[in-house]
């Protein structure tokens, strides 16, 4: 056996399945080479369906099934001791890789025995290049760099860039200190003298502690931009969250404590320990601020408004000015412009991109929510009706004025729905770029596809279908002629390296890239590194929407109000009594939900948006115990896929004696 490949895949399933189908194109390289590769998947007790998906799509997968997460090193370590390989390749689930890859690899090690371990040149999911495809060792000095920003100053300096050895030309194939983890093609003779991947790491780290390893025993780490691999990166932690930034670092002060002497990982811990601190106080700070930044501009605005208003209709109407009390601009107006943020957020102005109709819906809604309130006020905190009708069209056309002016100026967090489609071609032959298309327009998406590219200019598919707009090589002229936003490439008849070529070939323009795996319900892209990842499958009016979860919200905070102030009416109505009242309590201060997933202790569960933990579920009123697993999860499927609060209203009527 030549090659060992391991992947270790944690709730990344259509990822996994897009990775596996590129190595099984690379490994039929192989095979016209008279090589032979193995193909092992660890899985840590993933909930998604990845499990299901390899053994029925990759049979010849060796699967190991985790009851745990185990981490990446253990994960790794598993199948490495079960591989037969002179050479093991750890691989991340969301790379793709090139169909000669492997081989490339495999000649370059066989030619170069100094060589301990490899790793290739890596693009995201937009085609830009990733800097971590080659890395130095990080002392505290280079990790001070990186730690504080000078590394992204100076990328290209020798001392400040170190960190991802900007200095060196990316192109060129140079040994390094370190290698990155989501592709190390490695010797096994190397790895059993090394010793495997260190378990103390469960996530991060382990990549730099074998990479030194592998030098402290006589080997090179080369970096070989020969092969290049798209690596979606990030897909199972997200770089920017809290958690990255802990785990990370955390695994930054094992290695220091295991391979610097006492001294200098003292200094090295104290270091990381500080910017744990700061990178903490600056996400959350980053975090609350984004969120509150756009509502405090729209307050600004309105308030800024009324300060005009105010003098000209006392003007206008009184002759005079200072006719209203200082009270009406310190309590009055503040509170108008609560009601006006709350009912904005509520209609869902504040998600990204903004629809004109939730916009026109929130001010609506908010205006009648004050003239309700105003009605029913004393007269004497009855300052004006002719003020908040003025206050609503200022509100209206401030705060709509300025998000025209930053959408125009291309501002992301004030971007507009204008209802328009993403303009796309799909590159394939036409019984599958056919499929695809059916695929893409069954989304919520629902893009405008101009039309399908051959992915050969030999094969005149225009002459049989008029769909085709021309072949791959004309891509550019297509991409500029039809202004086009994505290109989704179907796999099944482009290689891999084709589309890596013609991903960074188009590095520069405004267009997303997609892959459609073969006979797959999804097709997967990534803008960025730090993006999750664009995934188009069908789906319904999903739970997991940001609009259905505010509704949800929404309707526990007044569903728990309303059965507060109507206490005494229904009390003795059901069986809890006291703890009933409790449980509204929780679900008004938010920590439970009236409605959550049926209770499913199996390990098989579908993928679903995380809930609260609910006082009810949607199997409320069936005898529970006689539930199999497949009913469980139907239920709990058909409750998230197509939620409606009608539906938790119905619940909690159906089943109200509960509560």
């Amino acid at each position: 056996m030549d090659l060992s490949i391991i992947i270790v895949n944690y709730n990344v399933r259509y990822f996994l399945e897009q990775c596996l189908h590129s190595v099984q194109q690379a490994i039929g390289k192989l095979a016209e080479e008279g090589y032979e590769a193995e193909v092992f998947v660890v899985d840590n007790n993933s909930v998604d369906g990845s499990v299901g998906e390899v053994r029925l799509k990759f049979p010849a997968v060796k699967l190991i099934e985790n009851k745990e997460n185990l981490g990446f090193a253990r994960a790794n370590n598993q199948a490495t001791a079960l591989s037969s390989g002179r050479y093991i390749l750890l691989l991340n689930p969301d790379t793709v890789v090139e169909e000669d890859t492997f081989l490339l690899c495999i000649d370059f090690m066989d030619s170069h025995p100094d060589a301990g371990a490899l790793g290739v040149k890596m693009i995201d999911g937009k085609g830009a290049y990733l800097p971590e495809s080659k890395r130095a060792l990080p002392t505290p000095e280079v990790s001070f760099y990186k730690m504080f920003g000078l590394t992204s100053l100076f990328p290209r300096s020798r001392r400040f860039g170190k960190y991802y050895l900007g200095h060196l030309d990316k192109d060129l194939t140079h040994p390094v200190d370190v290698l990155a983890g989501a592709f190390m093609f490695l010797r096994k003779e190397t790895l059993e003298k090394t010793g495997y991947l260190d378990e103390t790491f469960f996530m991060y780290g382990e990549d730099i502690d074998l990479s030194y390893r592998i030098t402290r025993a006589g080997y090179r780490n080369y970096y070989f931009p020969h092969s290049t691999i798209i690596h979606y990166k990030g897909e199972s932690t997200r770089k920017g969250s809290l958690n990255y930034v802990k785990i990370f670092y955390q695994a930054m002060i094992i290695f220091a404590g295991k391979h610097f002497s006492s001294r200098k990982a003292r200094a090295f811990s104290i270091l990381i320990n500080m910017a744990i601190y700061l990178r903490a106080i600056l996400s959350l700070a980053k975090r609350f601020l984004s969120r509150i930044y756009r509502p405090l501009l729209d307050a600004f605005i309105i308030y800024l408004g009324y300060l005009f208003v105010l003098p000209f209709w006392e003007q206008v109407r009184f002759n005079t000015v200072d006719y209203y009390p200082l009270l009406f601009l310190q309590v009055v107006v503040p509170a108008y412009i609560l009601i006006w943020l709350c009912s904005l957020y509520y209609s869902g102005v504040y998600d990204k991109p903004m629809r004109l109709y939730s916009f026109l819906k929130g001010h609506l809604l908010g205006s009648v929510i004050i003239l309700v309130i105003y009605a029913l006020l004393p007269l004497e905190w009855r300052f004006s009706r002719a003020l908040i009708f003025l206050g609503s069209l200022w509100a209206l056309l401030g705060t709509l004025s300025i998000r025209l002016v930053l959408h125009l100026a291309g501002v992301t967090d004030f971007q507009i729905d204008l209802n328009k489609q993403k303009r796309m071609v799909i590159v394939g032959l036409e019984k599958e770029a056919l499929r695809v298309s059916h695929l893409l327009k069954e989304t919520q998406a629902r893009p405008e596809i101009i039309g399908f590219v051959s992915p050969s200019p030999d094969v005149p598919l225009g002459e049989v279908n008029p769909d085709y707009i021309g072949d791959i090589d004309q891509i550019d002229e297509i991409a500029a002629i039809h202004r086009l936003d994505e290109i989704v490439f179907c796999s099944k008849d482009l290689s891999s390296t084709r589309i890596i070529k013609i991903m960074t070939r188009l590095i520069g323009s405004s267009i997303d890239f997609k892959i459609a795996p073969p006979e797959s319900l999804s097709v997967i892209g990534s803008n960025s590194i730090n993006t999750s990842g664009d995934l188009y499958t069908i789906h319904f009016n999903s739970i997991g929407k940001e609009s259905n979860r505010r509704n949800k919200r929404l309707f526990d905070v007044l569903s728990s109000l309303l059965l507060l102030i109507t206490f005494p009416l229904w009390f003795l109505l059901v069986k809890g009594h006291f703890n009933s009242v409790g449980n509204t309590l929780w679900v008004l201060l938010g920590f439970r939900t009236w409605v959550g997933y049926l209770s499913a202790e199996h390990r098989e569960q579908p993928e679903l948006p995380r809930l609260k933990k609910g006082i009810l579920n949607p199997g409320s009123h069936l005898a529970q115990e006689t539930l199999g697993p497949e009913r469980i999860n139907e239920i709990n499927v058909v409750y998230s896929k197509d939620y409606r609060v009608l539906n938790d209203l119905l619940i909690i009527a159906r089943n109200f004696r509960l509560i």
